[in-house]
């Protein structure tokens, strides 16, 4: 697609390949090869370079697409939390809110007779706001009776905590400590809660 938008802007600029090319240091060739989608190596910086030449900005955009790549601390943070339940409870990792066509899903859920609880782990939280608007949302939608807030035991988790107490503490009233103790006996948990691990 970017091939076709550079030749676009060239031909509509009336410009060679040759002459797109020869200012920002790429060859005809090279210009061509873009153009027709047959340069794997191509850079969002090159693409960049090449659309300016034309008139056109690069614009990129997130979606959702499936499944996250976890890394090994957000995994282990994960299992660390998942060998402190009680062998009762289920657990299960990646968990699609049910909602068809939704693509959020929890990062665990903890499930016990008649309940269950939303985990989302976090390894650096930094916008409050937009991690409470995220819980809250998937809270809703998530047919969870709670969530627990996993974070990595870490000094800028604790100062990003101690900053956001309050706020922090209305959404998640419930001490980590009683969750746990709650989860490890096999009960349901009474409420939100942050739990560092």
């Amino acid at each position: 697609m970017i091939g076709r938008e550079i030749k676009l802007g060239r031909t509509r600029h009336g410009l060679s390949q040759d002459a797109l090319g020869r200012p920002i240091g790429f060859s005809g060739s090279k210009v061509g090869r873009i153009e027709r989608g047959q340069a794997p190596k191509l850079t969002v910086a090159d693409a960049i370079l090449l659309l300016a030449s034309v008139g056109l900005d690069l614009f990129l955009k997130t979606v959702p697409a499936g499944e996250p790549v976890r890394d090994t601390r957000h995994t282990s943070l994960l299992a660390r939390l998942a060998r402190l339940l009680h062998v009762t409870l289920g657990w299960a990792l990646e968990v699609p809110l049910p909602i068809s066509g939704d693509r959020r899903a929890w990062d665990a859920l903890i499930s016990g007779p008649g309940w269950r609880v939303g985990v989302e782990a976090e390894m650096h939280p930094n916008d409050r706001q937009a991690l409470e608007r995220k819980i809250a949302l998937k809270q809703r939608d998530g047919g969870v009776q709670s969530v627990i807030l996993l974070l990595a035991r870490t000094e800028a988790n604790r100062q990003f905590l101690r900053a956001n107490e309050p706020e922090l503490l209305a959404r998640f009233p419930m001490s980590g400590r009683d969750v746990l103790a709650d989860l490890r006996a096999g009960r349901q948990p009474r409420g939100n809660a942050i739990v560092f691990l």
